[in-house]
């Protein structure tokens, strides 16, 4: 086993028995591979090991690495701020955008995804405890960004993405309300289940509270003096 499938399995090992420990299934907590500032080489090392999804923050290095995985079957989401002058590039270069958190951004992304591409799926990203240093939009917003977001022809609207202060545990409970409440009044309550939160130092509470996504980057790729199995 090489060390990119022995540091994924041990993180599918956290998940599970986070998932047990909670009565919740296995294969509801997906794996979201948080590979910035790893080149493609390794992506491709953690695609042997049986990863798939990967998650990226910078755009011109994510279109990059894209280019040079092309030949890979792989699930590219976007986790960085949304800026409205990259949105033509996200529409068409990716399958998941985590960081919207307007519907002008949503509005774009829609009308730039290209025709014989599948809908965008997006998180709409929410600020769930008031950091002054986070973007996302405010709790009480969401209800009518949903339903703005819900009649965009391109669109796939997921779930929500949040990124707690640490230690914040409260705040994984408030998003789950928060996702719940929202999922009874969604136009299209079955696209409705993905609840993104959770990273490597906090994955089992973020579980414990109901994340259906768990975005994990240093516990699985470790530092980046790793050498390549040749």
């Amino acid at each position: 086993m090489t060390d990119f499938a022995l540091k994924r399995q041990q993180i599918l090992s956290k998940i599970e028995a986070a998932c047990k420990k909670n009565a919740r299934k296995f294969e509801d907590v997906q794996l979201l591979a948080v590979s910035k500032t790893h080149p493609a080489e390794v992506l491709r090392a953690m695609h042997a090991a049986g990863q798939c999804r990967f998650g990226e923050n910078y755009l011109q290095e994510a279109l990059s690495k894209q280019e040079q995985l092309q030949d890979l079957d792989l699930e590219w989401h976007f986790i960085g701020h949304v800026q409205r002058n990259k949105t033509k590039p996200l529409a068409a270069h990716f399958d998941w955008v985590h960081g919207v958190d307007r519907l002008i951004i949503a509005e774009r992304l829609s009308t730039q995804r290209p025709e014989n591409l599948k809908p965008l799926n997006i998180c709409i990203q929410v600020n769930i405890d008031g950091q002054d240093s986070k973007d996302g939009c405010v709790p009480a917003e969401v209800p009518e960004l949903v339903q703005q977001i819900s009649q965009l022809a391109n669109i796939r609207l997921r779930g929500l993405m949040v990124i707690p202060k640490p230690d914040n545990t409260v705040a994984f409970a408030d998003a789950k309300t928060l996702f719940d409440e929202v999922k009874a009044q969604h136009t299209n309550p079955d696209d409705w289940n993905t609840l993104s939160m959770g990273m490597s130092g906090d994955l089992e509470d973020a579980i414990a509270a109901g994340s259906t996504m768990v975005r994990v980057g240093t516990a699985l790729f470790g530092a980046r003096d790793y050498k390549l199995d040749k």
